[in-house]
């Protein structure tokens, strides 16, 4: 387990409970930062087949847990949060995303999982201090850069 004093812990619902899918689809977009630790197989729980794994991303950990009944979904009252350096790595994550999930606005959107995620610009806080920024994020979905500049 982490050594930190306080560790998120994710509980994503696979069909059959199998932790393999979920680390397979946060691998496939964060590469190297992402490191999935041994899959803990609990077995037949009360939301049937269960399985754990201890999670590093970005060197931040979590743990993840999947069963085969959802029993609480993920809901927008948790999100974690992208400051990417570019529009370039901003479309990368959205476009992972948003694939298989759904677009929300503000950045905001849910992966397949239905985990919330906001993909924001290093600089946002730059960004809405700008006249009319407001209204500008407003009519977005995924952030794009350039209509704060303009």
């Amino acid at each position: 387990m982490s050594q930190n004093k306080i560790t998120p812990a994710l509980w994503f619902h696979t069909a059959d409970g199998k932790m393999q899918h979920v680390t397979d689809y946060y691998t496939g977009i964060f590469a190297a930062s992402f490191e999935a630790g041994n899959t803990m197989p609990l077995g037949e729980t009360p939301s049937g087949y269960t399985e754990m794994c201890n999670i590093q991303l970005f060197n931040d950990p979590y743990l993840f847990m999947t069963t085969a009944v959802e029993h609480h979904a993920f809901n927008d009252a948790f999100a974690i949060m992208i400051h990417c350096d570019d529009q370039q790595e901003i479309d990368k994550f959205w476009n992972y995303f948003t694939k298989e999930g759904k677009e929300s606005m503000c950045g905001w959107c849910t992966d397949k999982f239905g985990l919330r995620w906001q993909i924001i610009p290093k600089n946002f806080g730059e960004l809405m201090s700008r006249p009319n920024a407001w209204q500008v994020m407003m009519k977005q979905k995924k952030i794009v850069i350039k209509e704060y500049l303009q």
